[in-house]
């Protein structure tokens, strides 16, 4: 480290504020701009030896890997939805009476996202105290001058530290890349596991082929917790059925949401097609924590084994679940923001399955609407902008934009990419000159926003334009971050 970043790293320890903090955090990522995509801002946290670089920090911070099994947890992996499945299975345990914590990755607009505790994100004072007491724990203990964990390690344990001084009854945990070697993989015994839908991304650590991914996503089972996936290709269930096996775990596929005993089919609070089937795997392994956790207490109360299988349903109630995965919120996944002037329809999509999806649900929420259609996309990493904009492109918009993820405002949350690389910039360029016609170059997504505005005449035209806004979870929340900051899911924009 060069005695210039020295002085300026002690001059912004010296007060310990929220903002410090975040400047801080930043200083942990070993990638710049959208290539901090791919691994959570952590270029190293996929290397096999991570998982015990991993508890080597958790040890020095104070906590022992015994205090980490006394946590109950629900641990869930994925290559699509499996936050959306994080948020459904939070949100019908905390309906059912249990306190809740809930880590996930990445955060749209403030780092305080990744941490909820009974649904809410946790506030920047608690994120604050919980930061610099773990940073200064880990700073005077190095054995050398880079000896820190690097920003999704940090965060990560930084977690158990804030689920365990909370007491709660359950955390549900979002594996941030692949699950093998991911470090949230420290988690010795989860009481339950889930695999969401599986696709090809992250090639280049996870692989090139769906079984290749298929093993890295298994990596999270254990042995006797039980394991749940959605519907999988036959190559992907060929090889979650063979680590299932190895792990001595039970694996099932979980039933169609409409299979369930319902008066009426709910309404999901995040819409579209796909997360029918997050939903079911939520209920799935929200039934199989209450089981675990009730018989546990059963043998506390009667100090006697229960031979009922099915004591969850004594105590698991589908009108509850109906609430809950009614009123499921999750920012920035089809998640669609009606505006005063514009309507706002935004998702993270990012794969081509996802795109796909994401294009018929646009497509399906405005074939009964007018008004002109416009895109803001931009894509991460070393995805082929390509192949995810073909389906867009079948979408007849008006133009098309292509931003950097950055806001274009005064953000706290982006000091650390304001600097916008000439690749960035090269890689916009490229998506704009391939959609051809109407396509647009901005430099951030408020000048997109800006432009989309003057192109409307909103005196003599009472129709509102609709606004997809799509291929990276990083651009939605640059765009959340100017329509709705403190993401309230409601926009006077």
């Amino acid at each position: 480290m060069t005695q210039s970043r020295v002085i300026a790293l002690e001059r912004i320890t010296s007060e310990t504020t929220f903002e410090n903090a975040i400047a801080v955090l930043n200083t942990f990522q070993t990638r710049k701009g959208d290539k901090k995509d791919d691994l959570n801002g952590d270029i190293t946290s996929y290397s096999i030896n991570k998982l015990e670089d991993t508890k080597k920090y958790l040890l020095r911070s104070g906590l022992t890997m015994d205090q980490v099994r006394s946590l109950r947890v629900i641990h869930i992996a994925g290559t699509k939805g499996k936050g959306s499945t994080c948020a459904f299975t939070e949100s019908i345990l905390r309906n059912h009476g249990y306190s809740t914590g809930f880590y996930s990755s990445p955060h749209l607009i403030s780092v305080c996202e990744r941490f909820r505790l009974n649904g809410e994100p946790i506030s920047e004072s608690k994120f604050s105290h919980h930061f610099w007491k773990l940073y200064k724990i880990l700073y005077s203990t190095r054995q050398y001058d880079n000896d820190m964990p690097q920003y999704f390690k940090f965060l990560t344990i930084m977690m158990f530290h804030i689920f365990l001084d909370y007491n709660i009854d359950v955390a549900i945990v979002e594996v941030g890349i692949g699950g093998e070697n991911d470090c949230t993989n420290i988690i010795e015994n989860p009481i339950c596991t889930g695999i969401t839908s599986l696709a090809l991304d992250h090639i280049k650590i996870l692989g090139n082929s769906i079984d290749k991914i298929a093993f890295h996503k298994s990596g999270i089972f254990k042995i006797n917790a039980p394991a749940f996936t959605v519907p999988q290709t036959i190559e992907a269930m060929i090889v979650l059925e063979k680590r299932a096996l190895e792990k001595n775990c039970t694996l099932k596929i979980v039933p169609n949401l409409e299979n369930y005993s319902w008066s009426t089919i709910p309404t999901l609070g995040i819409p579209a097609e796909i997360q029918k089937y997050n939903a079911s795997l939520a209920i799935q392994l929200s039934l199989a924590f209450i089981n675990s956790v009730e018989k546990i207490n059963q043998q506390i109360n009667y100090n006697k084994i229960t031979n009922n299988n099915d004591l969850s349903l004594k105590i698991f109630s589908l009108d509850k679940t109906k609430l809950a995965i009614s009123s499921c919120k999750w920012p920035g996944r089809t998640q669609i923001l009606r505006g005063e002037k514009i309507d706002f329809f935004v998702d993270g999509a990012h794969t081509l399955e996802s795109i796909n999806c994401c294009a018929a649900w646009f497509k399906d929420c405005i074939k009964n609407e007018s008004g002109k259609r416009y895109l803001i996309f931009n894509t991460t990493g070393h995805r082929d902008s390509e192949i995810l904009m073909r389906p867009l492109k079948k979408l007849e918009f008006s133009k098309a934009f292509f931003s950097p993820n950055i806001s274009g405002i005064n953000n706290i949350s982006e000091q650390d990419c304001r600097h916008v690389h000439d690749e960035i910039i090269k890689k916009c360029q490229n998506n704009c000159n391939f959609w051809g016609d109407g396509g647009i170059y901005v430099d951030n997504v408020n000048q997109a926003i800006n432009e989309i505005f003057n192109l409307e005449n909103f005196q003599q035209n009472k129709i509102k334009p609709k606004i997809l806004v799509t291929g990276s979870l990083h651009l939605v929340g640059a765009v959340l971050s100017i329509i709705d900051y403190n993401l309230t899911m409601i926009s006077k924009f």
